[in-house]
């Protein structure tokens, strides 16, 4: 059995992904059969093969070129800026891995910025049912009060069943059978929604009643508010708490242990030696720069609340 684990990345996210492939390698059972896929479009030869380099005779690393012209409808504008600010496409490719990859009838998609203490194929286990996928409740904004205000205002869901989409157990073939892609593209075209968080509020509203949450430990996000998980299975640094530019992080040691045994652990360290006061104020300040859409969504009458109200089928 092959265990298909995607990653999504751009190029100077590499030294990043390096940690999260070496916690994953570190973690994986030998008797197991992992295949790790990185999807990009501007991975330099050097990073490619610096990843690569953590493959051994269970964990195969490869990389998938997304085509320009597949993700070409996908435009650069406002609705589809990620923290409400900038643009990358890199965070709608997991959307189609259940159609780039056939062979795969399941599949797992986790983000760079993570960790994994344990062996992913527990996670790969996951019986999925008749689910769309598989994901945990994001933990990482229950305290902000303006985003529960957004998922129940704008988005018409639970904050409490609203998942974080850094990592999922994909039930690629649902996706292919009921022609997932084909509805994600018609909403995109027909309303162009304007989100907080692009491919997460998507996923949420497509795979609404559908979605198997899974325990929390499987996606541990730093958080000021709560005391850490004692056994997480995947740290997700999720949002603006990231170890290379926060010193008191939640679950740092889990990344430091990792970024140890890369070739990128020096230049991690020098990253957080220099990143400023300033730099770090002004990252906290993009959580509210992100929670300003709140404002004007909540009065858009093609938000997801009022298509939904209209009559028009979000859900998959």
């Amino acid at each position: 059995m092959i265990i298909p684990v995607f990653y999504s990345i751009s190029d100077d996210f590499t030294k990043y992904a390096a940690v999260s492939l070496n916690s994953l390698v570190k973690n994986a059972n030998p008797e197991n059969d992992y295949t790790v896929i990185f999807l990009n479009q501007d991975l330099s030869k050097k990073h490619q093969e610096q990843l690569a380099s953590f493959g051994n005779d269970y964990v195969h690393v490869k990389f998938f070129h997304i085509d320009e012209s597949l993700v070409k409808p996908i435009q650069n504008r406002k609705e589809n800026y990620l923290r409400a600010d900038f643009f990358t496409m890199s965070i709608f490719y997991r959307l189609f891995i259940p159609e780039l990859f056939p062979q795969y009838d399941k599949a797992i998609y986790i983000d760079s910025d993570t960790v994994v203490a344990d062996d992913i194929a527990k996670l790969y286990n996951t019986d999925l049912s008749d689910n769309l996928f598989a994901a945990c409740t994001d933990s990482s904004i229950q305290y902000v009060d303006k985003m529960v205000k957004y998922i129940k205002d704008v988005l018409a869901l639970d904050p409490k069943k609203y998942i974080n989409s850094g990592m999922l157990v994909l039930n690629s073939k649902a996706f292919r059978d009921e022609h997932f892609i084909d509805h994600f593209m018609n909403l995109l075209e027909k309303y162009h929604f304007d989100c907080i968080a692009p491919d997460q509020d998507y996923l949420n509203e497509t795979g609404d009643g559908r979605i198997l949450h899974l325990d929390p430990r499987w996606d541990a996000m730093p958080n000021e508010n709560t005391e850490p998980i004692s056994n997480p299975g995947l740290i997700h640094y999720n949002l603006f708490f990231k170890p290379w530019h926060f010193k008191d992080v939640q679950y740092k040691d889990y990344f430091w242990k990792y970024a140890e045994t890369t070739p990128f652990y020096e230049e991690l360290k020098s990253e957080l030696a220099n990143y400023t006061d300033k730099q770090r104020t002004k990252d906290r300040a993009k959580l509210d720069h992100m929670l300003e859409k709140e404002d004007s969504t909540a009065i858009d009458p093609n938000n997801w609340a009022q298509v939904k109200n209209k009559g028009e089928r979000v859900k998959l």
